[in-house]
């Protein structure tokens, strides 16, 4: 078992709308995309457990000509900007699925 942090070339989180944060995994080589893309550890329920969403908020898509995958959660705090937003452009909510082990 592998960290996901381990796996991805890039994992990053950016707002997707004022409402949704988005998190791109990029992979450098086609069986690591596969293997994490397969894996039974990235999935609606083991995400929405990370970030304290429900699962059928959890959006998670696979591009394989581009060995990324895309998964979009609703934001939990204030919507961004809003008065209390401690990250108005969404780009530290990656770190829930950096430990995140990957069979």
């Amino acid at each position: 078992m592998d960290r996901l942090y381990d796996l991805a070339e890039v994992l990053r989180s950016k707002n997707a709308g004022p409402l949704y944060i988005t998190l791109d995994l990029l992979f450098a080589d086609e069986g690591t995309y596969r293997r994490v893309a397969g894996s039974e550890a990235l999935t609606p329920g083991a995400v929405a457990a990370l970030y304290g969403v429900e699962a059928e908020e959890v959006r998670i898509i696979q591009f394989d000509a581009a060995r990324a995958i895309k998964i979009t959660i609703p934001r939990t705090g204030p919507t961004s900007g809003a008065p209390g937003d401690r990250d108005v452009y969404g780009a530290q909510q990656h770190g829930p699925l950096l430990g995140l082990m990957i069979p």
